[in-house]
């Protein structure tokens, strides 16, 4: 059954809606979470602190995909709830190129800063080597990576989530495939991890733009466009908190990356980048419902329904909150065989792991809220409240957690922080939405 933005959403049906948006950010997780695993198990520590310790740069630069597709989501979704499908078909398409242009601009900068931005940020010998090599070959298909990011929003938008999470799916298959052949069969170690996830970032990027060039797919499809610096500007600023949630995941990881250099050396990257890969597994399922549900709060936003807005914000509360006591219970399930299958050649590594993620996984008792909350006011196209709450979850909280609590709980302290960390920012976000509820009628 064909689910419509314009539909009233039980529980059933914003599940279903949603579901393929969970599973295409999972998947897009997936991406890095197997180049981890099989450069860990086939090329060892050195390189998968590497690939660790250069992921948030890269991360930093894709997340203007991030900014496009959910600011630039929302108003497509608001235009079309007002009933002017022209206009949004306009602005689509503005946004998709804006993209494509600023993803060549970030990957030629980034190709040439690279090398000196890795050495500033403490690697050196082969540690330095490993990062510049890995980074610029995934620097090549960083356009069609932002475009990836951009077109999840866009396909809910659309109305076409399970086209969306096709394509994730297919394109996260082939990145297993690939690292497989390339690492397992051909042995071609680091490089080969960062060919199979640049072949797959293309594939991911490209289809959707072959799909959406078509004129008889719907309400969204490519079309000509006008320069409108205004919408650019609400779309930059509404999708501000996307942008600013990820740079700021990306800061904060290397400030973990240099606490944890500093109390536990090179065993201590190794031990966070697993509990990463997991983290960002886990906090797909949120991201990926916050995503998912995002167009249709624009959609009733745009066309004057507080009854329906009232009603998915209730129902969010608590599917937010079933998913956060099983994700919770799960992670402390599984601590012990996810280090295992990571970093079980090396004992102490894997105990370290385990000691850290069994830790860790309280924060997901507490993340899911702040992280909808920042997409519910992303979709009521507020994007100031939306970035501060990125701002003060993603980046002052955990900046100021992990610089304090090592100082009296040692390495133990950093993967605390975390969990003070969402706890405050889950508080504050609950306070923001009854602050604003006078004004947004929900």
């Amino acid at each position: 059954m064909h689910i419509q933005l314009s539909d009233h959403f039980n529980y059933g049906r914003l599940l279903r809606f949603t579901f393929p948006s969970m599973i295409m950010m999972i998947f897009t997780s997936i991406y890095s979470v197997v180049d981890g695993f099989f450069v860990s198990n086939f090329v060892g520590k050195t390189s998968f602190a590497a690939v660790n310790f250069i992921m948030p740069v890269l991360m930093i630069l894709g997340s203007t995909g991030f900014m496009f597709g959910s600011g630039g989501g929302a108003l497509v979704s608001k235009t079309m709830g007002e009933g002017d499908t022209k206009k949004a078909r306009q602005l689509f398409s503005l946004f998709v190129y804006s993209t494509a242009v600023c993803g060549a601009i970030l990957a030629v900068a980034g190709f040439l800063f690279i090398r000196p931005l890795a050495a500033w940020m403490g690697a050196e010998g082969e540690l330095l080597d490993s990062c510049v090599v890995y980074a610029r070959i995934l620097l090549l298909s960083l356009p069609f990576f932002m475009l990836q990011f951009e077109f999840q929003s866009f396909f809910i938008a659309a109305e076409r989530p399970q086209l969306g999470l096709f394509v994730t799916v297919a394109c996260g298959i082939m990145n297993m495939v690939l690292d497989a052949l390339f690492m397992a069969v051909f042995s071609w170690g680091l490089q080969g991890a960062a060919a199979a996830t640049m072949i797959s970032q293309v594939a991911g990027g490209l289809i959707p733009i072959l799909y959406f060039c078509r004129r008889d797919i719907g309400v969204l499809y490519l079309t000509r466009t006008n320069m409108d610096k205004k919408a650019l500007l609400k779309a930059c600023t509404n999708g501000s908190s996307e942008l600013m949630s990820n740079v700021s995941i990306s800061l904060v990881s290397m400030l973990y990356n240099f606490q944890l250099m500093r109390y536990a050396g090179e065993d201590g990257i190794a031990a966070y980048g697993v509990v990463m890969y997991v983290n960002m597994i886990f906090l797909a399922i949120f991201i990926g419902y916050s995503t998912g549900s995002a167009p249709v709060v624009s959609y009733h936003y745009g066309a004057g329904d507080s009854s329906e807005l009232k009603g998915l914000l209730r129902k969010s509360y608590v599917i937010i909150g079933v998913f956060a006591v099983l994700m919770f219970g799960l992670a402390e399930l599984l601590a012990g065989p996810l280090a295992r299958i990571f970093v079980g050649y090396d004992r102490a590594l894997m105990d370290m792991t385990k000691r850290a993620f069994m830790i860790y996984s309280f924060s997901f008792l507490f993340s899911g809220l702040a992280i909808y909350g920042s997409s519910f006011f992303t979709a009521l196209n507020d994007g100031l409240t939306s970035a501060l709450i990125s701002f003060l979850r993603s980046l002052l909280f955990q900046a100021a957690a992990v610089l304090i609590f090592p100082l009296f709980f040692g390495i133990d302290g950093i993967w605390l922080s975390v969990v003070a960390a969402e706890l405050v920012a889950a508080i504050m976000t609950a306070l923001f939405i009854a602050a604003k509820k006078e004004k947004y009628h929900y």
